[in-house]
Protein backbone atom coordinates (compact mmCIF):
# COMPACT_ATOMS: atom_id res chain seq x y z
CA UNK A 1 0.00 0.00 0.00
CA UNK A 2 1.22 3.10 -0.65
CA UNK A 3 1.46 6.29 1.18
CA UNK A 4 -1.23 7.96 0.21
CA UNK A 5 -3.45 4.81 -0.25
CA UNK A 6 -2.22 4.51 4.04
CA UNK A 7 -3.50 8.80 4.49
CA UNK A 8 -6.53 8.06 2.51
CA UNK A 9 -7.53 4.81 5.03
CA UNK A 10 -6.73 7.00 7.94
CA UNK A 11 -8.77 10.06 7.19
CA UNK A 12 -12.12 7.15 5.66
CA UNK A 13 -11.59 5.49 8.74
CA UNK A 14 -12.22 9.28 10.78
CA UNK A 15 -9.14 8.14 13.23
CA UNK A 16 -7.02 10.92 12.54
CA UNK A 17 -9.05 14.03 13.41
CA UNK A 18 -7.25 16.99 15.05
CA UNK A 19 -9.00 16.04 18.38
CA UNK A 20 -7.46 12.85 18.27
CA UNK A 21 -4.66 11.95 20.67
CA UNK A 22 -1.82 9.05 21.39
CA UNK A 23 -4.52 7.04 22.52
CA UNK A 24 -6.27 6.92 18.44
CA UNK A 25 -2.77 6.95 17.05
CA UNK A 26 -1.83 4.01 19.66
CA UNK A 27 -5.71 2.05 17.95
CA UNK A 28 -5.02 3.07 14.63
CA UNK A 29 -2.12 0.58 13.40
CA UNK A 30 -2.18 2.14 10.04
CA UNK A 31 -0.73 5.15 11.38
CA UNK A 32 1.56 3.76 13.35
CA UNK A 33 2.78 1.50 11.31
CA UNK A 34 3.33 4.36 8.23
CA UNK A 35 5.15 6.51 11.66
CA UNK A 36 7.32 4.19 11.99
CA UNK A 37 9.13 4.59 8.27
CA UNK A 38 9.28 8.26 9.03
CA UNK A 39 11.24 7.06 12.58
CA UNK A 40 13.37 5.26 10.27
CA UNK A 41 13.89 7.50 8.01
CA UNK A 42 15.33 10.06 10.71
CA UNK A 43 17.25 7.52 12.75
CA UNK A 44 19.48 6.98 9.52
CA UNK A 45 19.66 10.46 8.51
CA UNK A 46 20.47 11.74 11.59
CA UNK A 47 22.17 8.52 13.29
CA UNK A 48 21.17 7.18 16.82
CA UNK A 49 22.21 10.22 19.14
CA UNK A 50 20.70 13.31 17.54
CA UNK A 51 17.34 11.28 17.50
CA UNK A 52 17.36 9.49 20.56
CA UNK A 53 17.92 12.87 21.88
CA UNK A 54 15.09 14.68 20.29
CA UNK A 55 13.21 12.17 18.30
CA UNK A 56 12.91 9.48 20.63
CA UNK A 57 9.83 10.48 22.69
CA UNK A 58 7.71 11.68 19.83
CA UNK A 59 4.56 10.43 19.10
CA UNK A 60 1.67 10.48 16.30
CA UNK A 61 -1.53 11.56 17.09
CA UNK A 62 -3.16 12.42 14.06
CA UNK A 63 -3.15 13.14 10.04
CA UNK A 64 -6.00 15.49 7.86
CA UNK A 65 -6.10 17.69 6.01
CA UNK A 66 -2.60 17.61 5.13
CA UNK A 67 -1.48 18.29 8.59
CA UNK A 68 0.24 15.19 10.49
CA UNK A 69 0.30 15.96 14.49
CA UNK A 70 2.85 14.59 16.59
CA UNK A 71 3.22 15.00 20.44
CA UNK A 72 6.65 15.75 22.59
CA UNK A 73 6.20 15.01 26.24
CA UNK A 74 8.05 18.86 27.16
CA UNK A 75 7.98 22.60 26.19
CA UNK A 76 11.63 22.02 25.52
CA UNK A 77 11.76 19.57 23.50
CA UNK A 78 8.85 21.20 20.97
CA UNK A 79 10.85 24.39 20.98
CA UNK A 80 14.02 22.82 19.88
CA UNK A 81 12.47 20.51 16.99
CA UNK A 82 10.61 24.07 15.70
CA UNK A 83 13.76 25.64 15.81
CA UNK A 84 15.98 23.67 14.48
CA UNK A 85 14.31 20.23 12.72
CA UNK A 86 10.62 21.00 11.38
CA UNK A 87 12.06 21.13 8.05
CA UNK A 88 13.43 17.73 7.96
CA UNK A 89 10.82 16.71 9.49
CA UNK A 90 8.37 17.80 7.45
CA UNK A 91 10.52 16.60 4.27
CA UNK A 92 11.06 13.11 5.42
CA UNK A 93 7.45 12.88 6.95
CA UNK A 94 6.17 14.00 3.05
CA UNK A 95 7.73 10.66 1.54
CA UNK A 96 5.60 8.55 3.40
CA UNK A 97 2.34 10.47 3.78
CA UNK A 98 1.32 11.53 0.58
CA UNK A 99 0.22 14.73 0.13
CA UNK A 100 1.79 16.04 3.20
CA UNK A 101 1.90 20.05 3.90
CA UNK A 102 2.87 20.65 7.04
CA UNK A 103 3.80 19.24 10.44
CA UNK A 104 2.16 20.31 14.16
CA UNK A 105 4.33 19.49 17.19
CA UNK A 106 2.40 19.77 19.75
CA UNK A 107 2.89 18.88 24.14
CA UNK A 108 1.50 16.18 25.80
CA UNK A 109 -0.08 16.35 29.46
CA UNK A 110 0.29 13.03 31.17
CA UNK A 111 -0.93 11.19 27.66
CA UNK A 112 -3.21 14.13 26.43
CA UNK A 113 -2.48 16.53 23.60
CA UNK A 114 -1.45 20.02 25.16
CA UNK A 115 -4.32 22.44 24.27
CA UNK A 116 -3.77 25.28 26.48
CA UNK A 117 -5.32 29.11 25.19
CA UNK A 118 -2.32 30.01 26.24
CA UNK A 119 0.15 28.61 24.44
CA UNK A 120 -0.22 28.96 20.90
CA UNK A 121 -0.61 26.01 18.47
CA UNK A 122 2.75 25.72 16.12
CA UNK A 123 1.87 24.59 12.64
CA UNK A 124 4.81 25.06 11.03
CA UNK A 125 6.06 23.59 7.31
CA UNK A 126 9.58 25.81 7.24
CA UNK A 127 11.36 26.53 9.72
CA UNK A 128 9.69 28.55 12.72
CA UNK A 129 11.21 32.13 11.62
CA UNK A 130 10.75 31.93 7.83
CA UNK A 131 7.18 30.29 8.39
CA UNK A 132 3.62 31.31 8.98
CA UNK A 133 1.13 30.81 12.11
CA UNK A 134 -1.87 28.98 11.12
CA UNK A 135 -5.16 31.73 10.76
CA UNK A 136 -7.10 31.56 14.11
CA UNK A 137 -3.77 30.65 16.39
CA UNK A 138 -2.97 33.91 18.03
CA UNK A 139 0.52 34.93 18.22
CA UNK A 140 1.64 34.25 22.55
CA UNK A 141 3.36 37.58 23.24
CA UNK A 142 4.50 36.34 27.01
CA UNK A 143 8.01 35.10 27.50
CA UNK A 144 8.63 31.28 27.54
CA UNK A 145 9.57 31.53 30.90
CA UNK A 146 6.06 32.60 32.25
CA UNK A 147 5.20 28.92 30.99
CA UNK A 148 8.15 27.61 33.07
CA UNK A 149 6.79 24.34 34.64
CA UNK A 150 6.49 24.52 38.68
CA UNK A 151 9.60 21.66 38.74
CA UNK A 152 11.79 23.53 36.78
CA UNK A 153 10.83 26.55 38.76
CA UNK A 154 11.78 25.26 41.61
CA UNK A 155 14.78 23.65 40.27
CA UNK A 156 16.07 27.07 38.64
CA UNK A 157 15.78 28.34 42.36
CA UNK A 158 18.00 25.65 44.32
CA UNK A 159 20.68 26.07 41.06
CA UNK A 160 21.30 29.69 41.58
CA UNK A 161 23.08 31.03 45.01
CA UNK A 162 24.19 34.41 44.88
CA UNK A 163 26.63 36.11 47.12
CA UNK A 164 25.11 39.42 47.70
CA UNK A 165 28.19 41.20 49.12
CA UNK A 166 29.46 40.92 45.45
CA UNK A 167 28.00 44.00 43.15
CA UNK A 168 29.44 46.49 41.01
CA UNK A 169 29.94 48.65 43.26
CA UNK A 170 32.08 46.90 45.78
CA UNK A 171 34.23 45.60 42.10
CA UNK A 172 37.57 47.75 42.22
CA UNK A 173 37.99 48.63 38.34
CA UNK A 174 41.68 49.17 37.20
CA UNK A 175 43.01 49.13 33.67
CA UNK A 176 43.82 45.35 34.42
CA UNK A 177 40.33 44.08 34.74
CA UNK A 178 37.91 47.72 32.56
CA UNK A 179 37.40 45.62 30.07
CA UNK A 180 35.70 43.07 31.33
CA UNK A 181 33.72 45.03 34.02
CA UNK A 182 32.52 47.34 30.85
CA UNK A 183 31.55 44.03 29.16
CA UNK A 184 29.58 42.61 32.45
CA UNK A 185 27.88 46.27 32.70
CA UNK A 186 26.47 45.87 29.26
CA UNK A 187 25.35 42.62 29.56
CA UNK A 188 23.35 43.32 33.14
CA UNK A 189 22.00 46.58 31.79
CA UNK A 190 20.76 45.09 28.64
CA UNK A 191 16.96 44.81 28.33
CA UNK A 192 15.34 41.43 27.65
CA UNK A 193 15.23 40.34 24.23
CA UNK A 194 17.70 43.46 23.32
CA UNK A 195 20.89 41.79 22.19
CA UNK A 196 24.55 43.45 23.60
CA UNK A 197 26.71 42.71 20.22
CA UNK A 198 28.20 39.87 21.82
CA UNK A 199 26.61 36.12 23.13
CA UNK A 200 28.55 34.42 24.76
CA UNK A 201 30.37 37.07 27.04
CA UNK A 202 33.98 34.83 28.04
CA UNK A 203 35.97 35.66 30.73
CA UNK A 204 39.09 33.95 32.07
CA UNK A 205 41.62 35.11 34.96
CA UNK A 206 43.65 33.52 37.35
CA UNK A 207 42.09 32.66 40.61
CA UNK A 208 41.30 35.78 42.85
CA UNK A 209 41.02 38.27 40.07
CA UNK A 210 37.14 39.13 40.50
CA UNK A 211 35.64 36.96 37.50
CA UNK A 212 32.84 35.43 40.39
CA UNK A 213 32.88 38.74 41.40
CA UNK A 214 31.42 39.94 37.68
CA UNK A 215 29.24 36.85 37.75
CA UNK A 216 27.26 37.51 41.09
CA UNK A 217 27.61 41.35 39.97
CA UNK A 218 25.77 40.56 36.59
CA UNK A 219 23.28 38.43 38.60
CA UNK A 220 22.20 40.86 41.15
CA UNK A 221 22.43 43.88 38.80
CA UNK A 222 19.19 42.15 36.71
CA UNK A 223 17.35 41.35 39.91
CA UNK A 224 17.36 44.34 41.26
CA UNK A 225 16.21 46.65 37.87
CA UNK A 226 14.61 43.44 35.79
CA UNK A 227 12.86 41.04 38.33
CA UNK A 228 10.79 39.56 35.82
CA UNK A 229 14.12 37.87 33.59
CA UNK A 230 15.09 34.47 35.03
CA UNK A 231 18.65 34.57 35.74
CA UNK A 232 20.90 31.06 36.84
CA UNK A 233 24.29 31.47 38.05
CA UNK A 234 26.09 28.00 38.71
CA UNK A 235 28.96 26.59 38.54
CA UNK A 236 30.24 23.72 36.06
CA UNK A 237 30.45 21.23 39.08
CA UNK A 238 26.98 22.32 39.70
CA UNK A 239 25.96 21.14 36.05
CA UNK A 240 27.46 18.17 36.04
CA UNK A 241 25.80 17.04 39.74
CA UNK A 242 22.60 17.89 38.50
CA UNK A 243 22.55 16.21 35.45
CA UNK A 244 24.16 12.95 36.44
CA UNK A 245 21.39 13.16 39.75
CA UNK A 246 18.78 13.71 36.39
CA UNK A 247 20.50 11.08 34.78
CA UNK A 248 19.89 9.07 38.04
CA UNK A 249 15.99 9.84 38.42
CA UNK A 250 15.52 9.42 34.24
CA UNK A 251 14.46 12.75 34.71
CA UNK A 252 16.59 14.42 31.71
CA UNK A 253 13.86 16.45 30.33
CA UNK A 254 12.93 18.55 32.89
CA UNK A 255 16.61 18.99 33.65
CA UNK A 256 16.61 20.14 29.67
CA UNK A 257 13.31 22.42 30.51
CA UNK A 258 15.06 24.24 33.79
CA UNK A 259 17.27 25.73 30.90
CA UNK A 260 14.68 25.99 28.46
CA UNK A 261 13.60 29.08 30.91
CA UNK A 262 16.16 31.05 31.71
CA UNK A 263 17.11 34.65 29.91
CA UNK A 264 20.42 35.14 31.32
CA UNK A 265 22.85 31.56 32.20
CA UNK A 266 26.19 32.72 33.91
CA UNK A 267 28.61 29.85 34.03
CA UNK A 268 31.79 29.76 36.60
CA UNK A 269 34.62 27.36 36.49
CA UNK A 270 33.75 26.05 32.87
CA UNK A 271 37.40 24.38 33.01
CA UNK A 272 36.42 21.96 34.96
CA UNK A 273 33.54 21.05 32.70
CA UNK A 274 34.11 16.79 32.36
CA UNK A 275 32.36 14.19 29.99
CA UNK A 276 31.45 13.72 26.69
CA UNK A 277 27.99 13.58 27.93
CA UNK A 278 27.65 16.09 30.40
CA UNK A 279 29.31 18.41 27.72
CA UNK A 280 27.11 17.67 24.98
CA UNK A 281 23.80 18.91 27.23
CA UNK A 282 25.83 21.95 28.04
CA UNK A 283 26.39 22.48 24.25
CA UNK A 284 22.51 22.15 23.42
CA UNK A 285 21.64 24.55 26.43
CA UNK A 286 23.95 27.00 25.07
CA UNK A 287 22.81 26.76 21.44
CA UNK A 288 18.98 26.83 22.49
CA UNK A 289 19.81 30.18 24.43
CA UNK A 290 21.90 31.63 22.11
CA UNK A 291 19.66 30.90 19.21
CA UNK A 292 16.87 32.37 20.98
CA UNK A 293 19.18 35.50 21.96
CA UNK A 294 19.11 35.16 25.28
CA UNK A 295 22.37 36.08 26.58
CA UNK A 296 25.32 33.68 28.42
CA UNK A 297 28.15 34.70 30.70
CA UNK A 298 31.14 32.05 30.96
CA UNK A 299 34.21 32.16 33.31
CA UNK A 300 37.15 30.34 33.78
CA UNK A 301 40.98 29.86 34.38
CA UNK A 302 41.88 29.91 31.04
CA UNK A 303 40.85 30.81 27.34
CA UNK A 304 38.79 29.25 25.45
CA UNK A 305 41.96 28.00 22.92
CA UNK A 306 43.26 25.89 26.30
CA UNK A 307 40.06 24.45 27.37
CA UNK A 308 41.80 21.03 26.05
CA UNK A 309 38.93 18.71 27.61
CA UNK A 310 36.14 20.24 26.01
CA UNK A 311 35.00 19.81 22.65
CA UNK A 312 36.35 22.26 19.40
CA UNK A 313 32.84 22.71 18.11
CA UNK A 314 32.57 24.23 21.65
CA UNK A 315 35.63 25.88 21.95
CA UNK A 316 34.61 27.60 18.76
CA UNK A 317 31.01 28.50 20.26
CA UNK A 318 32.77 30.14 22.96
CA UNK A 319 35.15 32.30 20.54
CA UNK A 320 32.57 33.75 18.64
CA UNK A 321 31.19 36.03 21.37
CA UNK A 322 33.31 38.01 23.22
CA UNK A 323 36.46 36.95 25.37
CA UNK A 324 38.23 39.11 27.39
CA UNK A 325 40.77 38.51 30.48
CA UNK A 326 41.59 40.04 33.71
CA UNK A 327 45.01 40.33 34.54
CA UNK A 328 46.43 41.07 37.84
CA UNK A 329 46.25 43.91 39.58
CA UNK A 330 48.89 47.02 39.23
CA UNK A 331 49.88 48.27 42.50
CA UNK A 332 47.66 51.25 42.21
CA UNK A 333 44.90 49.47 42.13
CA UNK A 334 46.35 47.02 44.76
CA UNK A 335 46.46 49.94 46.69
CA UNK A 336 43.09 50.36 45.90
CA UNK A 337 41.79 47.46 47.13
CA UNK A 338 43.63 47.37 49.92
CA UNK A 339 42.39 50.93 51.53
CA UNK A 340 38.61 49.92 50.91
CA UNK A 341 39.69 46.23 52.48
CA UNK A 342 40.99 48.44 55.49
CA UNK A 343 37.89 50.41 56.02
CA UNK A 344 35.97 47.58 56.41
CA UNK A 345 38.64 46.07 59.31
CA UNK A 346 38.22 49.24 60.99
CA UNK A 347 34.35 49.12 61.05
CA UNK A 348 34.68 45.46 62.35
CA UNK A 349 37.10 46.56 64.94
CA UNK A 350 38.12 50.18 65.83
CA UNK A 351 41.45 48.79 67.23
CA UNK A 352 42.88 47.68 64.28
CA UNK A 353 45.67 50.42 63.35
CA UNK A 354 46.97 49.98 59.81
CA UNK A 355 48.98 52.65 58.16
CA UNK A 356 49.03 54.54 54.66
CA UNK A 357 53.13 53.29 55.01
CA UNK A 358 52.01 49.32 55.39
CA UNK A 359 49.21 49.57 53.17
CA UNK A 360 52.22 50.50 50.50
CA UNK A 361 54.61 47.90 52.08
CA UNK A 362 51.87 44.92 51.16
CA UNK A 363 50.68 46.69 47.87
CA UNK A 364 54.46 46.41 46.68
CA UNK A 365 55.02 42.85 48.60
CA UNK A 366 51.48 41.15 47.54
CA UNK A 367 51.22 40.80 44.12
CA UNK A 368 48.05 38.70 43.42
CA UNK A 369 44.41 38.87 43.40
CA UNK A 370 41.89 40.52 46.03
CA UNK A 371 42.26 37.53 47.81
CA UNK A 372 45.76 37.35 48.74
CA UNK A 373 45.84 40.83 49.54
CA UNK A 374 42.76 40.75 52.19
CA UNK A 375 45.01 37.56 53.46
CA UNK A 376 47.86 39.55 53.82
CA UNK A 377 46.03 42.29 55.80
CA UNK A 378 44.30 40.35 58.36
CA UNK A 379 47.25 38.56 58.99
CA UNK A 380 49.02 42.31 60.01
CA UNK A 381 45.66 42.80 62.01
CA UNK A 382 46.00 39.75 63.97
CA UNK A 383 49.29 40.19 64.52
CA UNK A 384 48.95 43.44 65.95
CA UNK A 385 45.98 41.76 67.91
CA UNK A 386 47.38 39.00 69.06
CA UNK A 387 50.87 40.68 70.14
CA UNK A 388 48.86 43.81 71.65
CA UNK A 389 51.28 46.44 70.22
CA UNK A 390 51.10 48.60 67.18
CA UNK A 391 52.71 47.37 64.29
CA UNK A 392 55.85 48.89 62.15
CA UNK A 393 56.87 48.78 59.02
CA UNK A 394 59.60 46.17 60.34
CA UNK A 395 57.41 44.09 61.97
CA UNK A 396 55.19 44.29 58.82
CA UNK A 397 57.85 42.85 56.62
CA UNK A 398 58.66 40.26 59.01
CA UNK A 399 54.89 39.10 59.36
CA UNK A 400 54.62 39.48 55.31
CA UNK A 401 57.67 37.27 54.76
CA UNK A 402 56.08 34.23 54.21
CA UNK A 403 52.79 35.47 52.73
CA UNK A 404 54.72 37.16 49.95
CA UNK A 405 57.32 34.94 48.99
CA UNK A 406 55.36 33.38 46.36
CA UNK A 407 53.81 36.69 44.72
CA UNK A 408 57.49 38.00 44.39
CA UNK A 409 58.62 34.66 43.01
CA UNK A 410 55.85 35.29 40.37
CA UNK A 411 55.98 38.92 40.24
CA UNK A 412 59.55 39.76 40.25
CA UNK A 413 60.68 38.27 37.04
CA UNK A 414 59.70 40.68 34.43
CA UNK A 415 59.09 40.05 30.73
CA UNK A 416 61.92 42.49 30.10
CA UNK A 417 64.22 40.43 31.47
CA UNK A 418 63.83 37.16 29.83
CA UNK A 419 63.88 39.24 26.93
CA UNK A 420 67.41 40.73 27.81
CA UNK A 421 68.52 37.68 28.43
CA UNK A 422 66.87 35.44 25.91
CA UNK A 423 68.28 38.16 23.49
CA UNK A 424 71.82 37.86 24.64
CA UNK A 425 71.59 34.13 24.44
CA UNK A 426 71.06 34.09 21.12
CA UNK A 427 72.30 37.21 19.87
CA UNK A 428 69.07 38.63 18.74
CA UNK A 429 68.12 42.48 19.56
CA UNK A 430 64.89 42.59 21.24
CA UNK A 431 63.18 44.71 18.67
CA UNK A 432 64.17 41.40 16.15
CA UNK A 433 62.51 39.59 19.31
CA UNK A 434 59.53 41.82 19.19
CA UNK A 435 59.30 42.62 14.92
CA UNK A 436 56.99 40.00 12.55
CA UNK A 437 60.14 38.38 11.22
CA UNK A 438 60.30 34.64 10.24
CA UNK A 439 63.60 33.62 10.21
CA UNK A 440 64.60 30.78 11.94
CA UNK A 441 67.16 31.90 14.02
CA UNK A 442 64.30 34.67 15.38
CA UNK A 443 61.54 32.53 15.44
CA UNK A 444 62.79 29.95 18.16
CA UNK A 445 64.19 32.48 20.65
CA UNK A 446 61.24 34.57 20.33
CA UNK A 447 59.02 31.06 20.92
CA UNK A 448 61.60 30.39 23.57
CA UNK A 449 61.13 33.93 25.46
CA UNK A 450 57.20 32.92 25.61
CA UNK A 451 57.74 29.54 27.22
CA UNK A 452 59.65 31.62 30.03
CA UNK A 453 57.18 33.94 30.59
CA UNK A 454 54.71 31.99 31.03
CA UNK A 455 56.69 29.88 33.01
CA UNK A 456 58.33 32.47 35.14
CA UNK A 457 55.41 35.13 35.50
CA UNK A 458 52.01 35.19 36.15
CA UNK A 459 51.28 37.18 33.39
CA UNK A 460 48.50 35.78 30.94
CA UNK A 461 48.48 34.43 27.77
CA UNK A 462 47.03 37.82 26.08
CA UNK A 463 49.09 39.93 27.97
CA UNK A 464 52.31 38.19 26.85
CA UNK A 465 51.36 38.41 23.25
CA UNK A 466 50.55 41.92 23.64
CA UNK A 467 54.62 42.29 25.21
CA UNK A 468 56.08 40.31 22.70
CA UNK A 469 54.75 42.42 19.48
CA UNK A 470 51.14 42.53 19.78
CA UNK A 471 50.46 39.00 19.10
CA UNK A 472 47.76 36.72 19.47
CA UNK A 473 46.93 34.72 22.88
CA UNK A 474 46.91 31.61 20.55
CA UNK A 475 50.36 32.35 19.16
CA UNK A 476 51.50 32.31 22.58
CA UNK A 477 49.75 28.82 23.02
CA UNK A 478 51.66 27.29 19.98
CA UNK A 479 54.91 28.69 21.02
CA UNK A 480 54.59 27.19 24.60
CA UNK A 481 53.10 23.79 23.41
CA UNK A 482 56.06 23.64 20.51
CA UNK A 483 58.48 24.31 23.03
CA UNK A 484 57.36 21.78 25.58
CA UNK A 485 57.63 19.40 22.62
CA UNK A 486 61.30 20.03 21.26
CA UNK A 487 62.10 19.31 24.96
CA UNK A 488 61.39 16.03 25.36
CA UNK A 489 63.33 15.56 22.10
CA UNK A 490 65.88 17.94 22.10
CA UNK A 491 68.63 17.11 25.78
CA UNK A 492 70.61 20.41 24.30
CA UNK A 493 67.32 22.94 24.38
CA UNK A 494 66.69 21.01 27.67
CA UNK A 495 69.87 22.23 29.06
CA UNK A 496 70.05 25.57 27.24
CA UNK A 497 66.38 26.50 28.87
CA UNK A 498 67.99 25.67 32.55
CA UNK A 499 70.56 27.69 32.14
CA UNK A 500 68.52 30.67 31.03
CA UNK A 501 65.92 30.18 34.16
CA UNK A 502 68.89 30.41 36.27
CA UNK A 503 70.32 33.67 34.67
CA UNK A 504 66.88 35.17 34.54
CA UNK A 505 66.58 34.72 38.29
CA UNK A 506 69.85 35.45 39.38
CA UNK A 507 69.60 38.54 37.17
CA UNK A 508 65.94 39.77 37.94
Amino acid sequence: MTGGQAAERMEDNGKGGPGAGPASAMANPLLRDTWTRVAQRLRAELGDDLFNSWFGRMEPESFIDNTMIVSVPTRFLKSWIENHYIAKLTKIAAAEFAGLAQVQVRVRVQGTAAQSPTVPRAVVSAPRHGGEARSGDAPSLQPMASFMPQAAEAALARATVIDESQTFDSFMVGQSNQLAHAAAMRVANAAQGMPVGFNPLYIHAGAGLGKTHLLNAIAQRIRETQPMRKVMVMTAERFMYTFIHAVRQRDTLSFKDQFQSVDVLLIDDFQFLQGKAIQQEFCHAFNSLVDQRRQVVVAADVPPAQLDTVDQRMRSRLMGGLVVDIESPDQGLRRKILSVRRDLLVSRDPAAMVSDEILELVAERVTGGGRELEGALNRIAAFQQFNNQPITLDLASMVLRDAAAQGQDAGRIKIDDILKVVGRHYNVSKNDLLSPRRARNVVVPRQIGMYLAKKLTSRSLPEIGRRFGGRDHSTVLHAVRKIDDMMRADEKLAKDLAQLIRLIEQGA
